[in-house]
């Protein structure tokens, strides 16, 4: 994927585009450390938390309205379920993922309750500056817009720039188009800056570097997720480590070869036995399960992808099914286990996934 033409957005009043309500509800108040980490032999280390906020008269220096300026890499997890049906508060959300490098925040897909995932993992919306987009499925999407406006209503006066596949510009524009009226009147009225003149688009159809600056380079591979034509893994690399979000895909052998030798690999899953109950409460089941089996993965496959690139950490994310709470960690790991050996975390919300060192 490279660069294609940017621009900033002005909206087309003609089209009305119905998204998501915006996620209002968060509390959470900070990530949690990696649960149910394991290898085939001993438990994974954990590092520490997002910090929550201090309690009242503590001499604790980090506050909950920052994200910790820490050099190096951090992964966070912010939504780990598959799919677009929104589930009761307190269970999974849909996708999205945090990538800090040296404190400056890059989101990969923006799933329904992205917005307040970054709340509860002490990020500041007004921070927001790189959004990366694997496809247009609307788990992944579908608070793109929100998530712009958001920081925008939080104070949000510089440039974010959004990476995607082709009809990620057309989307924010429709989005922009519906919030219209409102933008007009709070930059009449409250004084904010253009939202239109600070979002600029980079579509991207082919795999290749599609960001770079001195801390970090990012690389995109396509995925096969059909119906979906383009579909994108992406890997983000600093001097300190490599990680690799697998996007939606099927069993991809070249998606091995991309995230060779790399840190972390984010790789989804579907768990079939999960995926039959699952049908059996949906109204559409023979439809749903060709689509799924189609376009998704495995953990037997999952296990073969991790080994053939030899990642030192796998995270199982994209939980298909993601709100069956019957399914245990070792039900997701067991067949992951049987081809790949290293250290492998079942996917979370609001979890922080420890780097090991290199070396």
């Amino acid at each position: 994927m490279g660069h294609a033409g940017s621009r900033a957005f002005r909206p087309r009043v003609d089209r009305r585009w119905i998204v998501g309500a915006l996620a209002l509800c968060a509390g959470l108040s900070g990530c949690r450390s990696e649960p149910g980490s394991s290898t085939g032999a001993t438990s994974a280390s954990v590092s520490p938390a997002v910090t929550k906020p201090p309690s009242p008269g503590s001499s604790a220096s980090t506050s909950a309205s920052a994200v910790p300026h820490t050099a190096g890499m951090r992964l966070i997890l912010l939504g780990t379920k598959g799919g677009p049906r929104v589930g009761p508060p307190g269970t999974a959300t849909s996708t999205s993922t945090l990538i800090l490098v040296n404190g400056v925040p890059y989101i990969i897909d923006c799933g329904y309750g992205a917005s307040s995932q970054l709340v509860g993992a002490n990020v500041p919306l007004n921070t927001i500056r790189h959004i990366f987009i694997t496809h247009h499925h609307s788990d992944h999407m579908i608070e793109l817009g929100p998530l712009v406006y958001n920081g925008w209503a939080t104070g949000l006066r510089t440039q974010v720039d959004v990476y995607g596949p082709p009809g990620t510009s057309q989307m924010i524009t429709d989005f922009l188009a519906y919030m219209q009226l409102d933008i007009q009147t709070r930059i009449a009225d409250e004084g904010r800056p253009d939202l239109r003149q600070l979002v600029v688009s980079h579509e991207n159809a082919r795999a290749g570097v599609v960001f770079q600056n001195d801390e970090v380079k990012v690389t995109a591979a396509r995925v096969p997720h059909p119906p979906i034509e383009q579909a994108y893994s992406y890997r983000f690399e600093t001097k300190q480590a490599s990680i690799v979000i697998s996007g939606d895909t099927t069993y991809a052998p070249d998606l091995a070869a991309f995230a060779k030798d790399a840190d972390v690999l984010v790789h989804e899953v579907m768990h079939l036995g999960g995926l039959e109950k699952l049908l059996k409460r949906v109204p559409n089941p023979d439809a749903l399960r060709k689509h799924l089996i189609a376009s998704h993965t495995v953990p037997e496959d999952v296990g073969k992808i991790a080994a053939a690139a030899r990642v030192k950490t796998l995270v199982l994310n994209h939980l298909v099914p993601g709100d069956d709470p019957s399914i245990t960690d070792e039900m997701w790991t067991e067949g992951v286990k049987q081809h790949f050996s290293g250290r492998i975390i079942v996917g979370k919300d609001l979890t922080e996934v420890s780097i090991p060192p290199r070396g």
